[in-house]
C-alpha cells in the first residue's frame, strides 16, 4: 500500500502524466505534466523523465492508460513506436503494483464519476437510462472507442477497437474520398477519415480529386484553423466530413450496444473545435439510421469537457491501492 500513485494517459503523440493522493473524485491531482513521446525512447524513459521533475516521489502504485488493445504481457502501440513488456515495465519503475489498460477503458471508467461540469449535450430527448449500456468515443490521432455494461451491481467497463471498423460512405463524395485513399490504405477504417490523422486524409483525398495542387500540405490543427477562420472552403468541408463520420461511426455504436444510458464523445479534437461542432451535422448523422432514426433520436449525447478525463478513470482503478 502507498499514499502516492503514478498515472499516465499515453496517446500517439502525447503522453500525460500525475500524481494522485488517496482517493477517486476527490483524490489530490498533483504535477500534471504532459511529455511529448516522441522525445523520449521507451515508456520507462518517459515516466523516469517525469519523476524526476517531480523531484522523484515514493511511487510503488501506477496505472497507465495507452491507446491500443491490451491483450497480454507484450504491447505494441498503434501509431508510435513503443513496445514493452508490462512487467518489466514495473520491475524497471521499482512498482509494487501496474496496471495498463486500453486508453478508452479508462475514459468509460470516468463516466460514472463525471460531474455535470465535466460534460456538453449535444442533442437527444430523454436524460441517460439507469444501468443501459453506455458508450465512448473520441478521434484524436487516432479514434477510440469503448462501452459500459451494467454488472446488476455496477458498470464494467469494456474496451474494443471500434476505431477500426469498416467505415461506410453514404454519398458520392464520400466514396470518391475512398477511392482517393485506396492507394495508400487497403481498408479504410473509421479511423482512416475520422480522427487528426484522418482528418488530414480527407483533405489530400479532397485535393487529389479537385486536382487542387495549388493547395499546400497541413496539419491537422491547420485544417482545422482554415476551416473554422473561413480561409479555405476545402478544409472546411473536409473538417465537416470528418465529423458526418464521426456522427455516424457513433450512431452505429449506439446501436450495436443499446446505448441509452448515452454516448460520450472524449478526445481533444471536437472539444478544441467550440461552438463549431455544436452546429455541425454531427446529431444528424448520428440519428441519420433509416427506420431506427425514432430509436436513437432520444439518445442523448455528451461532449466531455473534462481535459483529463481519463485520469478519473485511472484514479479509480488504482484507489484500492492507495492508502485512506
Amino acid at each position: 500500500m502507498t499514499a502516492t500513485g503514478l498515472i499516465a494517459d499515453i496517446g500517439a503523440t502525447n503522453a500525460r502524466f500525475a500524481l494522485v493522493r488517496n482517493g477517486v473524485r476527490n483524490g489530490a491531482l498533483e504535477n500534471v505534466q504532459v511529455l511529448k513521446c516522441a522525445d523520449y525512447a521507451t515508456i520507462v524513459d518517459a515516466a523516469r523523465a517525469y519523476l524526476a521533475m517531480c523531484g522523484a516521489p515514493d511511487v510503488r502504485a501506477a496505472s497507465f492508460a495507452i491507446a491500443g488493445p491490451v491483450t497480454g504481457d507484450h504491447f505494441t502501440m498503434t501509431n508510435h513506436p513503443w513496445d514493452f513488456s508490462i512487467e518489466q515495465t514495473r520491475l524497471a519503475l521499482g512498482l509494487d503494483h501496474f496496471t495498463l489498460m486500453n486508453d478508452f477503458k479508462a475514459v468509460a471508467l470516468a463516466i460514472p464519476h463525471l460531474h455535470e461540469t465535466d460534460r456538453r449535450q449535444i442533442g437527444g430527448t430523454q436524460t441517460p437510462v439507469n444501468e443501459s449500456p453506455i458508450a465512448v468515443i473520441g478521434p484524436g490521432t487516432g479514434l477510440g472507442v469503448g462501452s459500459l455494461v451494467w454488472d446488476g451491481q455496477a458498470y464494467r467497463a469494456i474496451p474494443g477497437e471500434g476505431g477500426h471498423v469498416t467505415m461506410p460512405a453514404k454519398t458520392q463524395r464520400e466514396f470518391d474520398v475512398f477511392q482517393a485513399l485506396h492507394d495508400k490504405y487497403r481498408h479504410i477504417s473509421a479511423e482512416r477519415v475520422c480522427s487528426g490523422k484522418g482528418l488530414v486524409n480527407i483533405y489530400n483525398a479532397l485535393r487529389i480529386i479537385d486536382h487542387r495542387n495549388d493547395l499546400p500540405d497541413r496539419s491537422p490543427e491547420e485544417i482545422s484553423a482554415a476551416a473554422l477562420d473561413g480561409s479555405c472552403t476545402l478544409c472546411a468541408e473536409a473538417l465537416r466530413m470528418m465529423i458526418a463520420f464521426l456522427g455516424s461511426i457513433a450512431g452505429n455504436l449506439a446501436l450495436t450496444l443499446g446505448a441509452a444510458g448515452g454516448v460520450y464523445i472524449a478526445g481533444g479534437i471536437c472539444a478544441q473545435l467550440g461552438e463549431a461542432f455544436f452546429q455541425s451535422d454531427f446529431r444528424d448523422q448520428f440519428e441519420s439510421k433509416g427506420r431506427f432514426q425514432s430509436y436513437l433520436a432520444p439518445i442523448p449525447t455528451y461532449l466531455i469537457t473534462h481535459p483529463f478525463i481519463a485520469f478519473i478513470g485511472l484514479q479509480a482503478e488504482l484507489k484500492p491501492f492507495l492508502c485512506d
